[in-house]
């Protein structure tokens, strides 16, 4: 059954739209205006990106646009920026890494890259090197000409050819010293070298870095009689 409206409530409803005060009131929107402001928002300086980066006096380097090479008595090294950083010389002969944009990726790219730089003019004056420990029950390794040979308990030894720039020295036939004056290189290799027997949790065999500490795990227990 439909519902009815009265007639005063009809008159009263009515009148509403006519604009009579003593009606229903329908209230009228109010009219929202939104502005939009832009500003430019300066990202922090990276800590490590604002550190100047000393060069040895044995040591030479070259600027050309985003370019960049570096020359000391180990070794030669070349590095393009990307468009967010840019490399300045100073009076005092200090390096510095600054931001040419300021946006988020600029900040991430500016300590990169001055660690990158002071890595090549660091790797071109003394160089670096990275230690491996081999460890496990008939684990050796020697060095034969190119290539170092690797007894890690497989069936044939491992061989594998030292790239160029990098010197491998075996002391003891259990560690292992990779040098060179390219940081990137001495840890790739080193890190090939540690995959072919990464260390167990269990006894600790395999091949280790010598500052690596490994989480040994417990193993499991007979039955209790």
């Amino acid at each position: 059954m439909a519902a009815s409206i009265s007639a005063p409530f009809q008159a009263r409803l009515k009148s509403s739209f006519t604009g009579d005060t003593n009606a229903i009131h329908l209230a009228a929107k109010n009219r929202v205006v939104y502005t939009v402001r832009r500003s430019v928002i300066e990202c922090k300086e990276s800590r490590i990106g604002k550190q100047p980066i000393e060069v040895p006096s044995n040591v030479t380097i070259t600027m050309q646009g985003q370019d960049f090479k570096v020359k000391g008595p180990l070794g030669e090294l070349a590095i393009t920026y990307p468009r967010e950083v840019k490399l300045e010389k100073e009076e005092t002969g200090f390096l510095r890494i600054r931001k040419a944009v300021e946006t988020r990726r600029a900040n991430q790219m500016h300590g990169l890259f001055r660690t990158l730089t002071d890595n090549m003019v660091v790797g071109v004056s003394k160089g670096f090197e990275k230690k491996l420990q081999l460890i496990g029950v008939g684990y050796r390794a020697t060095v034969e000409g190119k290539d170092i040979v690797l007894n890690l308990g497989f069936s044939h030894p491992v061989r594998m050819q030292i790239p160029d720039g990098l010197n491998v020295k075996v002391e003891e036939n259990t560690k292992i010293t990779v040098s060179g004056y390219d940081k990137s290189e001495i840890g790739q290799f080193a890190a090939s070298i540690r995959k072919w027997r990464p260390p167990e949790p269990y006894k600790g065999k395999g091949v280790k870095y010598a500052d690596e500490i490994i989480r040994r795990k417990e193993g499991k227990a007979g039955k209790k009689k």
